[in-house]
């Protein structure tokens, strides 16, 4: 047989079968467009040993065997992601109860500011109003506030840092 009608007797094939290796492959891997390069992968490697098929009936157990080879080979070449390391990373659960501590800090920080400092503190950065509706809340100008705000959160820093809280940035947190 010439090599012009073993490719024609592949084609033939390969047109009347591919439905069927499409299934095959659709049962080794479960993503349809990596089964149709399983398919294709297949019938390239299968193409130049088309003639030692000497019984064409077990044409379809051959492909089979050369798409499970080719997906066990793809299977066996794949990146992992993960890398194995003899440190384990520490386990981090964020249950709120650092949040609620540092509310709670922050609400007795508060307490050593005048009741005029707090109320700025409050309405600008609690309920986020502007310098201005502050001040019409309150009865001050916009200058009045702003230095008042101003020493309010310096008041805070100064007793967030150095004060009984002991508060420091702590490197390490969970993400939120």
């Amino acid at each position: 047989m010439s090599v012009d009608g073993g490719v024609l007797e592949f084609e033939d094939y390969v047109r009347s079968r591919q439905d069927a290796l499409l299934r095959s492959a659709r049962r080794l891997v479960p993503d349809p467009v990596d089964a149709q390069d399983l398919v294709q992968t297949a019938l390239v490697r299968t193409l130049p040993r088309w003639e030692g098929i000497a019984d064409k009936k077990l044409a379809d157990a051959y492909m089979r065997r050369v798409m499970i080879n080719t997906r066990t080979e793809w299977w066996r070449s794949r990146r992992f992601e993960e890398v194995p390391t003899g440190d384990l990373p520490d386990a981090c659960v964020d249950d709120g109860a650092e949040q609620r501590a540092d509310r709670e800090m922050l609400r007795d920080a508060m307490r050593v500011l005048a009741p005029k400092q707090r109320q700025v503190v409050v309405m600008r950065h609690y309920d986020q109003l502007s310098t201005e509706e502050t001040a019409r809340a309150l009865g001050m100008t916009t200058g009045t506030v702003k230095s008042t705000l101003h020493r309010a959160l310096a008041r805070l820093r100064q007793e967030l840092e150095h004060g009984r809280y002991g508060y420091a940035r702590k490197e390490g947190r969970c993400a939120a």
